[in-house]
């Protein structure tokens, strides 16, 4: 029997208070990226001279904004956050509920966070709805390994790939995927085997990526593979065609050229010329001026390399009006210098005048 404990607090900084209903019902059941979010929220709702935004909160945990968005709806749908949006869909503020009485609408003597407006992004996008993972009970978890041998297989080869031992919570986070999102447990093992493959041990990654190929309908290795195969030769080739090579793709830039590739729907061709004229204009890879090309056509429904040629086409008569229209006006304003100048001699009319 294992000894009792003694736990002393001696600490003279300042705290935050974290209602035990929330350890005891709400966290055990929470990805721990989202229970890190609320948590901050607690810490900085205390701050009266602190504002926040969504940009911000997504800095202090290095993540993306819609990362923050899906814990921000998590915590909406589990009852004890209130989120509020403005005529454009985009959040304006949150109020924290009381946990024991999740359903009830906040008072005003409730602590409210107002947020900042967010920073311009180069697209908007519309807050998400969050689906709640319905995560195995350990007993669930035990009786489906007894059941079935290749959960018990899958488990111990995901404990090779992560090099650790799973957690129980560990466990619920992977059979996630094939008890609620129906994957095989091939497919599962293969989720991890890529994410890996990529350097990424992190559960809440291996997560993200499962829920994407969930969303895109990819339920089998070979479509997984056809997906994962396709996408890293076009962000590869992107790469080569800003002279980045010998590394892989960060997130920020994998986000971009998602955007270009899906949202935008544009063929390599065209994203290529978009970074050979980044290049040419900034002498450097810059994804943030490539975006901006990009979007440019995207507004002009650009579809083809002939479109864009019709684009610089428009440009430069454009740009020729406008010159031809300034070199006019600079001839109407020195029109008064254009008469004949005459020209006198005058020592002749000197001697003219004395002669007189």
């Amino acid at each position: 029997m294992s000894s009792i404990l003694t736990i002393k607090d001696t600490r003279s900084v300042s705290v935050t208070l974290v209602p035990d209903i929330f350890i005891d019902e709400y966290m055990p059941q929470a990805n721990g990226e989202f229970v890190k979010i609320y948590l901050y929220l607690l810490h900085v709702i205390n701050d009266r001279a602190s504002d926040i935004s969504l940009s911000s909160i997504a800095d202090a945990f290095s993540c993306t904004e819609k990362d923050v968005m899906r814990a921000l709806k998590y915590w909406q749908k589990a009852g004890i956050l209130k989120l509020e949006f403005d005529s454009a869909k985009k959040l304006s503020g949150l109020s924290l509920l009381p946990l024991s009485k999740a359903q009830v609408e906040p008072s005003s003597s409730e602590a409210v966070a107002t947020l900042s407006p967010p920073e311009p992004q180069p697209v908007a996008e519309e807050p998400q709805e969050v689906r709640q993972p319905k995560y195995l009970s350990p007993g669930a978890i035990r009786q489906l390994q007894k059941e079935d041998p290749d959960i018990g297989q899958l488990l111990f080869l995901a404990e090779q790939y992560l090099k650790k031992t799973l957690s129980a919570t560990d466990m619920q986070r992977i059979l996630y995927f094939y008890d609620e999102l129906h994957f095989p447990v091939e497919l599962v093992e293969y989720l991890i085997e890529y994410c890996v493959s990529q350097n990424h041990r992190s559960l809440s990654y291996i997560e993200k990526v499962g829920l994407a190929w969930h969303q895109e309908n990819i339920h089998t290795v070979e479509s997984a593979k056809q997906r994962t195969n396709t996408w890293s030769k076009d962000y590869y080739a992107i790469l080569k065609a800003f002279g980045i090579r010998g590394r892989d793709p960060i997130a920020t830039e994998v986000e971009f050229m998602n955007r270009w590739l899906k949202e935008y729907g544009f063929t390599m061709d065209i994203v290529k010329e978009a970074c050979s004229r980044t290049i040419a204009q900034t002498a450097q890879p810059s994804f943030k001026y490539a975006e901006g090309i990009l979007s440019k056509w995207k507004q002009g429904e650009v579809k083809s390399l002939n479109d864009i040629a019709g684009l610089d086409e428009q440009h430069h008569k454009r740009v020729k009006a406008a010159e031809k229209g300034a070199e006019t006006k600079a001839k109407s304003a020195n029109k008064f210098n254009n008469f004949h100048q005459r020209e006198y001699d005058y020592e002749k009319l000197e001697k003219q005048l004395l002669n007189q």
